[in-house]
């Protein structure tokens, strides 16, 4: 066989890409042989972008390129057809790798083969990477790894990905990839029944022995996937996510708090007065502190997001919730890039080029940020904390735990009803075939799982100080500017309150309110609402930046201060039960997000949805918040 040609640019590194099929362990080995933190889950259409990281102990010489997954070259998908034109070349911006790794899931032999013949007939130096050996063993099988390699005239090695094992000799075949040799014997198929009979004959005469049918996962998934216990079971563990969210997260919150009001208070007494210790305390402070108090919160919900992504069941809900998609026009598939929205519509948005159909694609874009992102989580732990009693309901359930669960039920439903609409009127089509692989169930290893939350949580540090900071700070100048002369007659609480009011946030809130007036708020919310237009999360930050002016710190004191509040001409409360039902319902449905805005417009390649997509969130968000206000002022 001959041997492949070295790259024209002796200075320039070798690039390998990594090609297998979804679920295959394909991101888990690239994280190990790169050092690469890219998301790993136990469902098919995580990498919806290709990812490139440098070979450890290469110094850049060998590039790594994790592509999405795909089960042949044949391109349905925005993310195959990225795969398909890598491959073969056809992007403008981007070289044709030099060599492929081919990663090949051992417990779905055959499927993962018929894919190692269609990427060999590219004709490229390549090696076959088989996963998931140690669960075929466990299952009683065998895969005979030489053999194979013998028959396919390429090299070949069987890993452990998450375990290290067969790793070292995986790096030292990728550290020379331009002395591999190039595929002689390739299957020239004509058609996919060609495919099937040639990868049959293959595994015939490579022997080896299958591994049984798993039992256990066959137990688990005649419950879990079952048309009424599937369905209770999926509500049972959507209602212990929400209900830990609150319980478990309590004693973290409450260090975090006393933390940061500590430094407030070591600030003030350690810094001379001005408007630079203003801007530290009132505005990084009060703005960024009161966001970072629900960190704990944030990183149970990953947590347990990431777990039951990594166990495999995630993949079942996509098929318990496919039969009620199926009312609405849309498929079980488009349920996984929405289950990603529970984190950040961002990448859920992105997760939808895994959907073939393009209808339904549009469609899921479009209803993608209804889902609560993790975004919307402080401003209703604030809100419930504040107006919601913790009182218990049934048993270990608490009321504060139900109604975000009811938050999150309503945003999900309102979604369906939406998708429905569309495929009813202007996305109306035929609805695409649903299929999607069912993965076995395999428990994470701790590093795995510490590994996704913290580049979950990091995202959300990231933005905490580069988002948040940075509107904190701006909206620390809009609420100090220009500065009130200060009347020795008139006391400090009354003199920030007339600062604020004659700043320039607060003349933006007063030139809104009477828009809102009908729903319920004052110039105050209007200011928050202006805010969070960058980021939802920023109301937590307005509301504590305007109440920490009059020198109240912390998640405790600005839910004290929301209950206590009085307005200053009839001394009732400013803040009621009334108007925290409808900020919630608000914050529900109104896309305020200008990253997902973006996004949109990327992925639909026009600015033509995410407009339409805008307008139709702001008009149910405004109905919704005044409808729940007037019933609230009437009922309560």
């Amino acid at each position: 066989m001959s041997a492949a040609a070295a790259p024209s640019d002796a200075a320039a590194s070798v690039r390998v890409a990594l090609v297998g099929a979804p679920n295959s362990g394909k991101t888990t080995l690239f994280n190990a042989l790169t050092g690469a933190r890219a998301k790993v889950a136990n469902h098919p259409g995580v990498t919806v972008e290709h990812r490139e990281g440098t070979l450890r102990g290469t110094d850049g010489t060998v590039r790594l390129l994790d592509l999405p997954g795909t089960y042949s070259l044949r391109a349905d998908t925005p993310d195959e057809k990225l795969a398909h034109d890598l491959l073969l070349g056809l992007l403008p911006d981007e070289p044709r790798p030099d060599a492929l790794l081919v990663v090949v899931d051992s417990t779905t032999l055959a499927r993962g083969l018929g894919l190692v013949t269609h990427v060999l007939e590219l004709g490229l130096p390549t090696v076959v990477v088989f996963t998931m050996i140690d669960e075929v063993r466990a299952r009683g099988g065998r895969v005979d790894v030489p053999r194979i390699s013998r028959l396919l005239g390429v090299p070949a090695v069987g890993v452990v990905g998450h375990r290290g094992v067969g790793l070292p000799a995986v790096r030292r075949l990728l550290q020379e990839p331009s002395r591999w040799a190039r595929p002689e014997k390739r299957i020239h198929a004509q058609n996919a029944e060609e495919r099937f009979d040639a990868v049959d004959r293959l595994l015939r005469e490579a022997g080896g022995v299958p591994p049984k049918r798993d039992r256990r996962t066959e137990r688990l998934d005649r419950v879990l996937l079952h048309p009424v216990a599937g369905v209770l079971l999926f509500v049972a563990m959507m209602v212990f996510l929400f209900q830990s969210i609150f319980t478990w997260a309590v004693p973290a919150m409450d260090t975090i708090d006393s933390g940061f009001a500590a430094l407030g208070d070591l600030s003030r007494s350690r810094l001379p007065a001005g408007w630079l210790r203003d801007l530290w305390t009132d505005g990084v402070l009060a703005g960024v502190g009161s966001v970072l108090v629900f960190l704990p919160q944030i990183v149970i919900l990953f947590t347990l997001i990431h777990l039951l992504e990594d166990v495999g069941y995630m993949a079942r809900a996509a098929f318990v919730v496919d039969r009620v998609m199926g009312w609405v026009g849309l498929q079980g598939r488009c349920f996984v890039s929405l289950l990603s929205s529970y984190a950040c519509a961002v990448p859920g948005i992105m997760a939808a080029r895994t959907v073939a159909s393009p209808r339904d694609r549009l469609a899921t874009i479009l209803v993608a940020p209804l889902m609560t992102c993790s975004a919307r989580l402080p401003v209703y732990t604030l809100l419930i904390a504040a107006f919601i009693p913790a009182a218990p309901v049934f048993g270990p359930l608490g009321l504060q735990g139900l109604v975000l669960l009811g938050l999150y039920a309503l945003g999900t439903t309102t979604a369906f009803v939406i998708a429905g609409l569309l495929n009813s009127t202007v996305l109306r089509g035929t609805p695409a075939t649903f299929y999607l692989e069912l993965p076995p169930y395999r428990m994470p290893t701790a590093k795995l799982l510490a590994t996704q939350v913290w580049s979950s949580t990091r995202a959300f540090l990231r933005r905490a100080g580069s988002i948040i900071l940075a509107v904190s700070i701006v909206l620390w100048g809009l609420l100090s500017f220009p500065r009130e002369a200060p009347d020795p007659t008139v006391p400090p609480q009354v003199h920030a309150r007339q600062q604020i009011e004659a700043s320039f946030a607060g003349r933006i809130g007063h030139f809104i309110e009477p828009a809102i007036e009908p729903l319920g708020y004052d110039w105050r919310i209007g200011v928050g609402l202006f805010a969070s237009l960058a980021a939802r999360e920023i109301m937590v930050s307005a509301l504590a930046q305007i109440y920490a002016v009059q020198e109240v710190d912390g998640f405790e004191g600005l839910r004290h201060a929301l209950r206590n509040d009085r307005d200053a001409q009839t001394g009732e409360p400013a803040f009621t039960l009334a108007k925290a039902l409808s900020i919630l319902a608000f914050f529900v449905f109104a896309l305020q997000c200008t990253s997902t805005v973006v996004v949109m417009a990327r992925e639909t390649g026009s600015w033509r949805w995410p407009a339409l997509a805008f307008a139709y969130m702001l008009g149910i968000a405004y109905g919704a918040s005044f409808l729940t206000y007037r019933v609230a002022l009437t009922l309560l």
